[in-house]
């Protein structure tokens, strides 16, 4: 009699295994792309390549300007931001705990007592029958599941992968900060230099008030030309008025980047960037930028998550094999709850195997192949973004220096035509409307070369942003040293 049920459970064990429901007709249909099947040697080799290129971790200090410095600094240290960022790591550390625990035994301890009057017309001795009695228990509980086919492993390694999307995705926070502030610390420095334009306007357009006037007492011009050299000076005014005003926006905007109040933008002074030349692009593209961009490392991060969630759910499919056992104490009453005679114990394995579900188990692998489709084609999509992030700065460098010097000369050649005036009119020989032309003329050669100033600052930063920000893993996600670029599930 003994020897049947285990004979038993052997003869009806393979029965169960062919019982298993088939997942034939499911499997991810999308692949992984590699950068190198991307052309883009021809664009990128118009940049100057040089091994080294790569931005350095905190690359803001290469602008020399230590207010910026201080300001990220601050803002790394007290940005919501990269608190909230700080707190999903520690989520995604927490699930990954929790997933973990089913691959350990799993003990637990319970005890319990009631009071309880046993009926007196049922199976219940006649001793106890009608009687008031307490039942008590005290038990340790064992329980383990043997995880045969890796179900377990698979969503363990999938969470993990999921923590280590979500540390990459600190780091993509904090470029993006950095990037931010630096961004709006340039734009501060293109407003000083502005309000400098406007103030030599405006102090010029007071000398030709001046020299109007002296013109019409000398009975040279009348009050119409001096009043229309007066019209420029509130003008002018306005300008500055409006460029103050945006100063002062800006360094709001700073100080709530920081991770400040209001009042921390009235300490900001004005910026000292130094600007350096020129901007390298490294030599090794486009195939280890994939290493380097915090934004595709997570994207990679969770296509490896989503593949193991997929081993996950195949092995769903698959029998279930547990140990479970309990020792304790038992008793009525209390006064012999702690004898020997009290004792209980148990132990004993247990199968478990879908054999129908109403197309439950297909379903959710279904489900988890069309996630790593969509994450793998999301992944593919940053790839091109990355590699056209890149193109695009350097086309734009290399079109800058041109535009710089064309800029300068046209700024040169503003600025004689508006001093022959000036000496012109001085002179007897111009009017008043040929001075007020040229120093417009002047002022928007002037606002130009402002503008494509802060532009070769800003195109070095987006080039730092599109390279990475400095950012290098120290394990990709197929968990070797990071520089291959492995993308192949």
């Amino acid at each position: 009699m003994n020897q049947r049920p285990p004979l038993l459970a052997m003869a009806l064990l393979p029965m169960l295994l062919s019982a298993c429901m088939s997942t034939g007709g499911l499997a991810p249909s999308a692949t992984l792309r590699h950068p190198d099947r991307l052309e883009a040697a021809a664009t990128l080799a118009r940049a100057n390549l040089s091994p080294a290129a790569w931005p350095a971790h905190d690359w803001w200090r290469g602008y020399g300007d230590a207010q910026l410095a201080t300001l990220i600094d601050e803002a790394l240290r007290d940005s919501p931001t990269i608190g909230v960022a700080q707190a999903r790591i520690r989520q995604a550390q927490a699930a990954a705990a929790v997933t973990g625990a089913s691959l350990s035994p799993q003990a637990a301890a319970g005890a319990r007592t009631s009071r309880q009057r046993f009926t007196e017309h049922g199976a219940v001795p006649p001793a106890l029958a009608g009687s008031w009695q307490w039942s008590n228990e005290a038990t340790f509980n064992f329980g383990y599941e043997f995880d045969f086919w890796g179900k377990n492993r698979a969503a363990l390694d999938g969470a993990i992968g999921r923590t280590r999307a979500a540390e990459v995705d600190a780091e993509a926070v904090r470029l993006l900060l950095t990037v931010g502030i630096t961004q709006q610390y340039i734009r501060l420095a293109q407003l000083h230099a502005q309000q400098d334009v406007l103030d030599t306007t405006l102090a010029q357009r007071q000398q030709i008030v001046e020299l109007t006037r002296q013109r019409v007492a000398a009975r040279l011009d009348s009050q119409a030309e001096l009043k229309q050299a007066e019209l420029g000076i509130p003008a002018a005014r306005a300008e500055l008025a409006a460029t103050r005003e945006a100063i002062d926006l800006v360094t709001l905007q700073l100080a709530a980047l920081a991770g400040a109040g209001p009042d921390r933008g009235e300490r900001i002074e004005r910026p000292q960037l130094r600007h350096l030349y020129p901007a390298a692009l490294p030599a090794v593209l486009p195939s280890e930028l994939l290493a380097r961009r915090p934004d595709i490392v997570a994207q990679r991060w969770r296509v490896e998550a989503l593949r193991r969630d997929i081993d996950a759910a195949h092995a769903q499919f698959y029998p279930s094999f547990n140990l479970t056992a309990l020792a304790g104490l038992q008793s009525l009453g209390f006064s012999r709850f702690l004898d020997a005679g009290s004792a209980i114990a148990g132990a004993g394995p247990s199968v478990g195997l879908p054999v129908f579900d109403g197309g439950r188990l297909r379903g959710n692998l279904a489900l988890r192949n069309a996630d790593y489709d969509a994450a793998v084609e999301g992944y593919n999509q940053a790839v091109i973004d990355a590699l056209r992030d890149v193109s695009s700065q350097v086309t734009s460098l290399r079109w800058l220096d041109e535009r710089l010097a064309l800029q300068r000369e046209a700024t040169a050649t503003a600025e004689q035509a508006h001093e022959l005036a000036v000496q012109r009119y001085r002179a007897g020989l111009g009017n008043n409307l040929q001075v007020l032309t040229t120093q417009l003329q002047l002022l928007a050669q002037q606002r130009l070369q402002v503008e494509l100033d802060a532009r070769a600052f800003d195109l070095d930063l987006q080039l730092v942003r599109a390279l990475g920000g400095g950012y290098r893993p120290s394990i990709d996600p197929a968990g070797t040293p990071a520089l291959a670029s492995k993308v192949t599930p």
